[in-house]
């Protein structure tokens, strides 16, 4: 490997395992240049994702004036970054938003670059304003409203609708440090295809829906793979299969949608439990056929090289990180949060923030929310809300009701 490529790695792990997301500043303040005039918008919508888009439809049919920012170069680019491989998990009945329906075989399962491409058409359909380039650094109460901070640029919004899911920033375990300077180190958020690793054996550590997928990627490209973790309850059926056709319509429509919310005894203890989602596509079993060695946690590291929670010691030249997501929203401040580091929210209402709004967060509502399919009820309910506080003159929609 070469020493950019390792310098590059320790930044990485110096960032995620040390700073999390405390190194956000006001970069004006601090190099001493006064902070930018601030842009006057009634609603800010902060993210271009499923989430983001889904609110800005019900917003514009609503007749809100709103803006949406994000620090992409194109709408869909959270999903074009993610490794070559991905296809979503649910069936393209269940992946349109609103409004739009996923233009591909109703059982079909796209390709992540096919949902990007149709995140971008969906916002070109429905002339959402969008703003891309624009990562916002700082949101804080200021007056009635808000102060968001992007760079050069800052707005003032009387509301502000934060539109992104649980998992901003990748968990690595401060003992990734001490790992050998020459073992290539990646995570869920930067793999993208084998090309990048070094020769040699890999471990994947962290055996849920990533771990399992990327250990399988890994291994159908000839290297000598090891997934490390506690093992992860898998659907009792085949996905993609003739049962699944049945039976996942009624958990997405029913179990997921109507049944497990926040609005039910059931829910709410469901709400309260881990964050662990099933394997959905690649299991043990896949994972074995392949080859894939399966071993104990990874607890520490031993001479460089990462020791298993049995005591081994495993000669690896490289070790992919699926050991999970912080929220990452430090950002926006004094936002109250929960025990997971999570805003506290009533269907996506913060509490003790007036105006301020989640949506995509899991379990925002109900086990739908953080899914694609569920993401529209939580949208309308919270446009809906905006738009009965907005003080703001209403325009006229582009988008039909109905």
């Amino acid at each position: 490997m070469s020493s950019a490529n390792a310098r590059e790695d320790m930044a990485m792990l110096e960032s995620l395992v040390e700073e999390g997301d405390a190194g956000v500043r006001w970069e004006t303040a601090r190099a001493g240049r006064p902070a930018p005039e601030p842009e006057s918008v009634p609603v800010l919508v902060i993210g271009a994702g499923q989430a983001g888009l889904s609110v800005g439809y019900h917003l514009a049919r609503l007749g809100v004036r709103f803006r949406i920012l994000d620090g992409a170069e194109r709408v869909g680019d959270s999903w074009r970054r993610r490794w070559d491989s991905l296809l979503l998990f649910s069936a393209a009945r269940f992946d349109g938003l609103d409004g739009m329906p996923f233009p591909a075989p109703r059982e079909s399962f796209p390709t992540k670059d096919e949902m990007a491409d149709y995140l971008q058409a969906y916002a070109r359909r429905f002339q959402l304003p969008v703003e891309l380039g624009v990562k916002v650094q700082r949101v804080a109460r200021h007056g009635s409203g808000f102060r968001i901070v992007a760079g050069q640029r800052s707005y003032q919004a009387e509301q502000v609708v934060v539109a992104m899911a649980n998992y901003q920033r990748p968990r690595i375990p401060g003992f990734a440090r001490e790992l050998d300077p020459g073992i290539r180190q990646l995570d869920p958020v930067r793999y993208r295809n084998p090309a990048q690793l070094r020769d040699g054996a890999v471990l994947v550590v962290g055996a849920g829906n990533s771990g399992a997928e990327i250990s399988l990627d890994l291994a159908r490209a000839g290297y000598k793979v090891y997934l490390s973790g506690r093992d992860v309850p898998a659907l009792p059926f085949r996905h993609g299969g003739r049962v699944a056709r049945v039976v996942m319509p009624f958990l997405f429509n029913v179990v997921f949608h109507r049944l497990l919310t926040m609005s039910t005894p059931i829910g709410r203890k469901a709400s309260q439990g881990g964050r662990t989602t099933p394997l959905i596509r690649t299991t043990m079993k896949h994972v074995r056929a392949a080859g894939v060695g399966r071993v104990p946690r990874t607890t520490g590291v031993r001479d460089g090289m990462p020791e298993l929670e049995d005591g081994r010691v495993l000669p690896v030249q490289n070790v992919v990180w699926c050991t999970g997501f912080d929220p990452g929203f430090s950002w926006v401040e004094d936002v109250p949060l929960d025990a997971h580091g999570e805003p506290r929210q009533v269907r996506g209402e913060a509490q003790g923030m007036p105006g301020l709004y989640f949506v995509g967060l899991h379990f925002l509502y109900a086990m739908s929310s953080s899914m694609i399919h569920g993401l529209g009820r939580d949208a309308q309910f919270v446009a809906e809300r905006i738009a009965a506080r907005v003080t703001a003159p209403r325009v006229s929609s582009a988008i039909e009701s109905g």
